[in-house]
């Protein structure tokens, strides 16, 4: 159980951490966050996403499945099927 808590943490804070670099350090625009949304994934820039996700409250950070600056990717959720 704590193995699994640190990982939730340490993610948590790299998406923290580039939501932060990207609001207040560069242009957010260049950012772009992929989100599961039901069978959907929807690709949104990071200041488009803070409007629909209402800063985290409608989606949350746990549906984030990857975060890419000018087509880099910067953080990706693997994904098991």
């Amino acid at each position: 159980m704590m193995i699994a808590n640190k990982k939730k943490k340490k993610k948590k804070g790299q998406l923290t951490e580039i939501f932060s670099k990207a609001l207040y350090a560069d242009n957010p625009h260049l950012y772009s966050v992929s989100y599961r949304d039901f069978d959907l994934i929807i690709e949104i820039s990071i200041p488009d996403f803070l409007k629909v996700s209402q800063n985290f409250e409608v989606i949350p950070s746990s549906r984030i499945l990857a975060i890419k600056k000018e087509g880099t990717v910067l953080f990706s959720k693997k994904t098991v099927k």
